[in-house]
């Protein structure tokens, strides 16, 4: 038991099972620890979490996303979660908001509903006090002279033509690096974008200037499948790869 003089800088947060602990309430003492928690009960459930994540169709960013917030979850409360209260849901995204952000309190919210509606077969109730505040954010416009500086921060071709293809079609990194020769329709001058976001496809205009740039840059790789292939091998033999 700690001292009542030390008791003073810490506030008690009730655990199932009906123990208590205490949590330091300096912003920097907070941590929240994300490795697997030891109790056995809590290693089953999130064994069957973690099939239910698979089997639900999940991206694998959002499993890893999820599976994070239910350890991190497990292991404020000491692996016994199946039976928290809007008491102690509240004091743990308090204390989780003063060391993270709110996407973080979001995706532990979407984690745990998960845990308890698939894992446990609970109905879920939301916490009417968690509401993430509201913005609206204008993305930065890059002028053409910061765009030239971009492209000629890397001397290699193959890094060049990567960034001159997202930015000129409005693509993430990721769908930008899965694009295959099938994916260009020079007829109908657009590209097909497949299992974005949200695991869905999508068609973009494709700019002439664009197509005429991977075009070329084809012609130096020769890839009969990705327009950008592992460059491992280097450029003159990276239509080998896999």
């Amino acid at each position: 038991m700690l001292a009542p003089q030390i008791l003073s800088n810490f506030h008690k947060v009730d655990v199932a099972g009906g123990r208590s602990r205490y949590i330091h309430y300096c912003k920097e003492e907070v941590t929240m620890n994300t490795t697997m928690p030891e109790e056995a009960q809590f290693k089953k459930q999130y064994r069957k979490f973690q099939k239910c994540l698979k089997l639900g169709g999940l991206q694998p960013k959002t499993i890893s996303a999820y599976s994070r917030s239910i350890r991190r979850i497990g292991n404020y409360f000491d692996g016994r979660i199946t039976k928290l209260s809007s008491d102690q849901l509240l004091d743990y995204f308090n204390d989780l908001l003063e060391s993270h952000s709110w996407s973080a309190v979001k995706i532990d919210v979407y984690g745990l509903k998960f845990f308890y509606t698939q894992v446990l077969d609970k109905p879920w109730v939301d916490i009417p006090l968690i509401k993430p505040p509201k913005t609206s954010r204008i993305p930065d416009i890059l002028s053409i002279d910061h765009l030239g500086e971009l492209f000629a921060a890397t001397d290699k071709l193959s890094y060049k033509v990567f960034f001159f293809t997202a930015y000129s079609m409005g693509l993430r990194l990721g769908e930008d690096i899965r694009l295959t020769v099938g994916d260009i329709d020079s007829t109908y001058m657009r590209v097909h974008i497949r299992n974005a976001k949200g695991n869905k496809d999508r068609l973009v205009p494709l700019p002439e200037n664009t197509l005429h740039v991977l075009r070329k840059f084809w012609a130096v790789h020769k890839h009969p499948h990705f327009l950008f292939p592992s460059r491992k091998r280097g450029l003159n033999t990276i239509h080998l790869a896999d």
